[in-house]
């Protein structure tokens, strides 16, 4: 491998991470708004539609992700050398902030209400900054080559 593109290995990994996650969320949280409202979804549904959502909806979360990580994590790995005792704590805090910033942008500009679905609940926005938080310690792990 090109010696240039590793740097970008740890980036990649990080958006994998918060993106394939955060489209498993999407559904879940999507599906369980369609069960409050009376509907029936057996576990092949939920699975047929979650693998789904990791082709059709993915594109669209990685676009946020990149946006909000281009920022994010290198200013969390700026901060984290000046607070190494709590490096993972910074990383795990600027994952879940850019994604909610992300987010906030997104359905600032979007023409709906709210662009994505889960993120119509306080519970659905708190799980993609999960989703954010262990992209971004996904981040610091591989930056680090695996060291604590």
């Amino acid at each position: 491998m090109p010696q240039n593109s590793r740097p970008w290995l740890p980036f990649c990994g990080a958006v994998l991470v918060a993106t394939l996650l955060g489209s498993i969320v999407q559904t879940q949280f999507n599906l369980a708004a369609l069960q409050q409202l009376g509907a029936t979804i057996p576990g092949s549904i939920r699975v047929h539609a979650t693998v789904h959502d990791l082709f059709s909806f993915s594109p669209t979360f990685a676009v946020l992700i990149i946006a909000a990580f281009i920022v994010a994590l290198p200013v969390a790995t700026w901060l984290s050398s000046a607070l190494a005792p709590l490096r993972w704590l910074v990383f795990a805090l600027a994952g879940a902030l850019a994604v909610w910033l992300a987010l906030s942008v997104a359905n600032a500009v979007a023409p709906m209400p709210t662009l994505i679905g889960a993120n119509r609940t306080l519970a659905g926005t708190l799980a993609l900054m999960v989703c954010g938080s262990l992209g971004s310690l996904a981040y610091a792990r591989l930056r680090s080559g695996g060291r604590r």
